[in-house]
């Protein structure tokens, strides 16, 4: 037989050149049959959907056919053709079959159901599966997604450094970058570490974040982006928490808190709109296998105008909840950094329908928001979701170099360490904002999925770094 051409399964199933010889490649899902056909279910990680191959057991040796099992690569052509069975519409009948690598016994994604936590421990194989598969055509498009949102609004796409010398948080939660022999590291006459010897020559991490670059670019091109990975080495092993993740963080001079509220709502709705249209089937799929309000939940944050609440007025609504015998795990008084079950109460119970939260302490807040002139609050803002909480966080940028002096003496942020960035406010300071999105936020929220470890490939938490 010549040369055929291979076709991904998701074209086959679209196909209608019946009659004509194709040749598929992928793994075997599953085979069945009896003495006189057998019928072989092929995925190339495409699709959702496998293909079904029809193999006449007259036509192949007997031992290659026993090699075919599940996990089994498989390169096979044949004639394609309408099926007769329910579910596909159409399927091919096999005229010659390659195997490239045999899976044995051994091979631990049999056909049955196999927990979250057992997967984790098979991050290198979990991709095979259909939910993992979904999973990660769906971060995909969304990575898609994002690019095209922001390219199509004339957005500058900016790549900020991933090992720096600065902590745009003050969380100080950071892993340290270094040359240096751990096992025999020198000190200064202090009894510090002497970082001359290091290859910056001074103290380095990685990024927790690309903002305090990105306003440099915004205060050059305008309007921003970025998107990559960030790190932060908080000791917390729960469902909503990586050391390594990717986040994307806009930037934009000339804009106030109201125009980096609208952006944040139609960015996000772009993103959950492009998922539905383009990902419908591993939607689908995770709506019938985990999370059966997920595609209503998806429509109703398509549906409704976001609401604008202050967070004074937040406070109220939840005190008001808990004298009416509403009772929270965390306290409510003003001047604290709001749980996730005080965020959801708003948006899931009290407002039914997303909260952007704005105007927050500026105890609680990072030294770069903008001060508003009742001397308490910042323009800061948080885009609150139903079942998640926090989506998106973000202010207006403070522009007044004096100001933004005086907060970051307040907060013992020496100038040596951001004189670059106050030098923006020094030449040609304007109003600036942004925001900053977790990209495996937004997946989860996407998917419906509940641990934050099943929305990236190969997860870093605290003591497992395995893959």
């Amino acid at each position: 037989m010549e040369k055929v051409q291979r076709i991904s399964v998701i074209d086959l199933l679209k196909s209608k050149d019946y009659g004509k010889t194709v040749c598929v490649k992928g793994w075997v899902r599953t085979k069945r049959g009896n003495k006189n056909v057998i019928f072989i279910a092929v995925n190339d990680g495409s699709t959702l959907k496998n293909i079904q191959v029809v193999a006449d057991v007259v036509k192949f040796d007997e031992n290659l056919l026993k090699q075919i099992t599940t996990g089994t690569s498989v390169c096979i052509c044949g004639v394609l053709v309408e099926s007769q069975g329910g579910g596909q519409a159409v399927e091919i009948h096999a005229e010659t079959v390659k195997i490239y690598g045999t899976a044995d016994e051994t091979y631990p994604l049999q056909k049955k159901g196999h927990s979250m936590e057992f997967l984790r421990e098979i991050a290198h194989l979990r991709p095979r599966t259909n939910t993992f598969g979904a999973i990660f055509r769906i971060r995909h498009n969304m990575a898609f997604a994002i690019h095209k949102y922001f390219h199509e609004r004339g957005f500058f796409y900016f790549h900020t450094p991933i090992i720096t010398a600065s902590d745009c948080e003050g969380a100080g939660q950071m892993f340290q970058v270094t040359t240096l022999d751990l096992k025999n590291i020198k000190k200064t006459s202090d009894g510090d570490v002497d970082f001359s010897e290091d290859f910056y020559g001074k103290p380095a991490s990685l990024t927790v974040s690309g903002q305090l670059e990105g306003e440099l670019a915004a205060t050059a091109l305008g309007l921003i982006y970025t998107f990559g990975p960030t790190f932060r080495a908080e000791n917390s092993n729960t469902p909503r928490h990586l050391s390594e993740f990717w986040m994307i963080e806009p930037e934009m001079a000339f804009y106030e808190i109201d125009d980096n509220m609208q952006l944040a709502e139609d960015f996000i709705k772009y993103c959950i709109r492009w998922a539905l249209d383009n990902c419908t089937d591993d939607i689908k799929f995770l709506c019938d296998m985990f999370d059966k309000e997920l595609i209503d939940r998806l429509n109703f944050v398509l549906a409704n105008d976001f609401v604008r609440l202050k967070y004074s007025e937040g406070i109220k609504i939840l005190e008001d909840a808990i004298a009416n015998g509403h009772k929270f795990e965390f306290p409510v008084y003003w001047g604290t950094d709001l749980a996730a079950e005080h965020e959801r109460f708003l948006v899931e119970q009290h407002f039914k329908r997303p909260v952007i939260l704005t105007d927050y302490p500026k105890e609680i807040k990072s030294f770069y928001m903008k001060q508003n002139d009742d001397g308490k609050t910042v323009r800061a803002m948080d885009v609150l979701f139903p079942k998640i909480g926090e989506i998106i966080g973000g202010s207006q940028r403070e522009e007044d170099f004096e100001k933004l002096k005086k907060r970051a003496v307040e907060m013992d942020i020496p100038d040596k360490d951001i004189w670059w960035y106050m030098d923006t406010r020094r030449y040609g300071t304007v109003p600036h904002s942004g925001f900053g999105l977790g990209f495996e936020r937004l997946i989860l929220f996407v998917t419906g999925m509940t641990n934050i470890r099943d929305v990236i490939p190969f997860p870093r938490t605290p003591k497992n770094i395995e893959f």
